[in-house]
């Protein structure tokens, strides 16, 4: 018990005779006065919980500045790594925006939804009676007036406007999820 007291003894006073010199030595290297402060205090600890373990003759100041050194050490590698992680990681979010930027830039949205709406127009056109889809291609895709129509047709000009009518009722339907979109292909909706 006494020879306990006495390595208490021994350990408060180093404490107060080297506890500044750590720190500052600590605080040289890491930068961070909070960091420094914690990294004296676990080597001061480290000695004394190892401290059975070392010779009699130890130099205990140089034992425990060893400790600090390695401490730093491995603090600082340790925030190379953060920051060679955090910059990979922001050279890739950088690269990922980039991409994005470039693909939007080249991004033609009437290229992509005109495929699509073109091919959901063939299909619909496909089910349409024989004479209101050749009505509907004459007057949207070949721009001949109802008259013209009606007169190649040898049909009145309201049996046009019936079949065009109807054909555009249908296509609304089939596109009904692209109208917005569609005022933009007035070909299709005039």
């Amino acid at each position: 018990m006494e020879e306990e007291k006495h390595c208490i003894e021994i350990f408060n006073q180093l404490f107060i005779n080297y506890k500044r010199k750590f720190v500052h030595f600590a605080q040289t290297y890491v930068n961070d006065i909070t960091i420094a402060e914690d990294i004296a205090m676990e080597s001061m600890i480290d000695y004394w919980e190892n401290r059975n373990s070392l010779p009699d003759d130890s130099n205990i100041p140089a034992y425990i500045l060893t400790i600090i050194k390695h401490k730093c050490l491995n603090y600082l590698q340790h925030l190379r790594t953060t920051e060679k992680v955090t910059k990979y990681l922001k050279d890739c979010s950088d690269w990922e925006l980039d991409l994005r930027i470039s693909t939007l830039e080249a991004c033609n949205p009437e290229r992509i939804f005109c495929d699509e709406i073109q091919k959901i127009v063939e299909e619909t056109l496909q089910k349409l009676p024989r004479q209101t889809r050749e009505i509907f291609i004459r007057s949207r895709y070949n721009n001949q007036s109802h008259k013209e129509i009606a007169e190649s047709l040898k049909i009145s000009t309201k049996s046009v406007e019936f079949h065009l009518t109807k054909a555009l009722k249908v296509l609304r339907i089939a596109l009904k999820d692209y109208f917005p979109i569609l005022l933009f292909f007035p070909h299709i909706y005039r």
